[in-house]
């Protein structure tokens, strides 16, 4: 009888509250109405023209003015740049636009932002009104927590796409423009567009807004250019002259021999000219951006000067020209948009990033860059990370791909179960498969050095887009070698729940073990920057000053309750140092004691134990049998 109460009760209740509801207002949404014209592929009607003030060092603001040619008067849009080529995300820093003033016929004409599409701005142009004149401010980050930094006393990093407006309804490759550019005085500038120069003044040669947003500007007072064929220049940029006086001749053929053996790869270039502009700073915001006739790269101080000490940086060098081919010539067609207003689909960042990142460490060691050892040790870190990362069992590979645009390339706490871009390694393991596969399978005579020519090697001196597809990349593949290349690659990108796909490193001749000896090849010259890594033993990556950067989710130390920001203060009962929780581990190794570790967690302070006992555990690659095999042939030089 309670129960029929109670039941009876709760039927009461549920009609008291639907009939409550049915009195609530209930509204409709307002329809989402697009309002902005789509691009099509006709010539626009005139020439912009940008004149951009890059003088501020001290606050780090450009000011810009631009002339656009009316195409229409009344309801005309334009359009702040919105996907970043490259970044394979819309993530454009709109909110350092300041200062938007548009006039025409000497007239003030008010803009209103657009409600669905923040970076589209509405203007009723009046009648009789030939050129629209923007003015705004690009007031850049003066700290690191605010973005990239792009101004600095001794160096800019001007970026066309944040320092621009463009109209909508066009294919940008259909609107012409123009650039003027005042830096300080005595500084020199580089980027892909040839420039009059007139004593601070660059007047670049006119072009369309396509290929200026893809040649961005590095300026700068210390700067030395370095010829790397007859095609390709080096232009570096540093703080300071003696670090760009620690270049020497060996060092300089290095990057020589990776045009070399990239244009051998390739058997085609897609650029006219090649313009590495590299930035080496402890002050301007580092980057690694692929363009087609350039790329910006942003390393740290030491580049040159420490050398020995600094083979983990020198990997984005092949990696950004190898683009100039794979991402920017050869581009899968959901990643080729007409503007920066379409939206980017990155499915085959596999192949633009994944096989990008597999040439990128094949052509450093052909070309002497990075020694053959430092790669097999870089390689070993991206297989052991891989083969210990959890998130495996629930996201898969092709999904990754989404990652740019799902965490706008913010940081992690547990990027071992989020998986983060992992396209990228867990690309290139995969093409190392392709490369076994093809080599076992025709008995030596393929590999994917045949892909490379086959898939990026046609029409040589074109530098236009030739986009693909998944089955291009297939049938391109059983052209090579006849395999079931459709079932391995979806296999490949669809899979979970399977070990990471580090099998094509042993077809070839490797294997991956862990020893208690670690490799110095991934290590930052920088002290500050150093991580001591107990990542394959406790699960943890550790900064300089004990604070924990990385806790591998399932480790020892994630089953402690150890997190991202935590710090350790004490090993026992001694102050916290790399070597005392290395001698620890060493002490634990066989027992069954715990690992005590004192930790600081905001203002709290704990005491944890570690149930770890297999001692230390560094990935290595070692190889397996005698001989020259599969990857000793990869990495030779041609």
């Amino acid at each position: 009888m309670i129960r029929r109460a109670a039941f009876a009760v709760l039927l009461a209740a549920s009609a008291t509250t639907a009939l409550a509801q049915s009195h609530n207002s209930k509204p409709q949404p307002v329809p989402v109405v697009d309002t902005i014209p789509p691009a099509v592929d006709t010539p626009y009607p005139g020439t912009m023209t940008i004149d951009i003030d890059a003088t501020d060092t001290a606050r780090g603001i450009f000011t810009i003015h631009q002339t656009i040619p009316v195409a229409k008067t009344g309801d005309f849009v334009l359009l702040f740049p919105k996907w970043v080529p490259g970044g394979h995300t819309p993530r454009n820093e709109i909110e350092k636009m300041v200062g938007l003033r548009v006039t025409g016929g000497g007239k003030a004409i008010p803009w209103t932002r657009d409600t669905v599409d923040m970076y589209a701005f509405h203007l009723d142009v009046p009648r009789g009104v030939k050129t629209l004149q923007v003015d705004f401010q690009y007031a850049t980050a003066t700290r690191a927590d605010q973005g990239r930094t792009m101004v600095t006393p001794n160096l800019i990093s001007l970026e066309p796409i944040v320092t621009s407006f463009y109209p909508a309804g066009y294919f940008v490759r259909q609107i012409p423009v123009k650039l003027t550019v005042k830096y300080p005085e005595g500084w020199t500038a580089a980027s892909a567009l040839n420039a009059r120069v007139s004593g601070s003044t660059y007047s670049y040669e006119p072009t369309n807004y396509e290929i200026l947003i893809d040649s961005p500007i590095l300026a700068g007072r210390y700067y030395r250019k370095f010829a790397l064929s007859p095609q390709v220049n080096l232009n570096a940029f540093a703080d300071n002259p003696q670090e760009l006086a620690a270049a020497t001749p060996e060092m300089i053929a290095a990057h020589k021999g990776i045009v070399d053996q990239a244009v051998k790869l390739f058997a085609a270039q897609h650029y006219d000219h090649y313009e590495f502009l590299m930035s080496i700073s402890n002050e301007l915001g580092g980057i690694g951006l692929e363009h087609h006739r350039s790329t910006e790269i942003g390393v740290r101080l030491g580049y040159f000067s420490e050398w020995a000490m600094n083979a983990a940086s020198r990997n984005v060098v092949p990696h950004e020209y190898t683009h100039s081919w794979d991402g920017k010539f050869r581009r899968g067609a959901e990643l080729w948009t007409p503007d920066y207003r379409y939206p980017m689909r990155d499915m085959s960042l596999w192949v633009y990033e994944g096989q990008t990142q597999f040439w990128g460490y094949v052509l450093q060691a052909r070309a002497g860059l990075v020694s053959k050892q430092d790669t097999l040790d870089q390689y070993a870190a991206i297989a052991a990370n891989l083969d210990n990362t959890p998130g495996r069992n629930w996201r898969a590979l092709i999904d990754t791909t989404n990652s740019p645009i799902i965490s706008n390339r913010k940081p992690m706490a547990w990027t071992s179960y989020q998986r983060g871009e992992e396209y990228y390694n867990e690309g290139l393991l995969v093409w190392m498969e392709v490369d076994s596969i093809l080599r076992e399978r025709s008995h030596g005579t393929r590999s994917m050095d045949d892909f490379a020519k086959a898939f990026f090697g046609i029409n040589d001196g074109d530098w236009g887009e030739v986009t693909y597809t998944f089955d291009d990349v297939v049938r391109t593949l059983n052209d090579i070698q006849p395999y079931d290349w459709r079932g391995f690659l979806t296999k490949r990108l669809t899979e979970v729940g399977q070990p990471a796909p580090i099998g094509g490193f042993e077809r070839n001749g490797y294997k991956l073990v862990y020893t208690d000896v670690p490799t110095t090849a991934t290590r930052p010259s920088d002290p500050s920057r150093r991580m001591a890594d107990f990542n394959y033993s406790l699960g943890l990556g550790i900064g300089s000053d004990g604070t924990l950067s990385t806790v591998r989710w399932g480790s020892p130390a994630f089953d402690a309750g150890l997190t991202v920001g935590d710090a350790i203060i004490a090993v026992g009962d001694m102050g916290y140092s790399e070597a005392r929780l290395k001698a620890a581990v060493v002490a634990a190794r066989g027992t069954k004691e715990p690992i005590v570790l004192t930790i600081k967690a905001g203002e709290q302070v704990r005491t944890v134990k570690l149930d770890y006992h297999d001692g230390l555990r560094y990935p290595h690659l070692v190889k397996v049998g005698t001989g020259e095999t599969g990857l000793d042939k990869l990495l030779s030089p041609r």
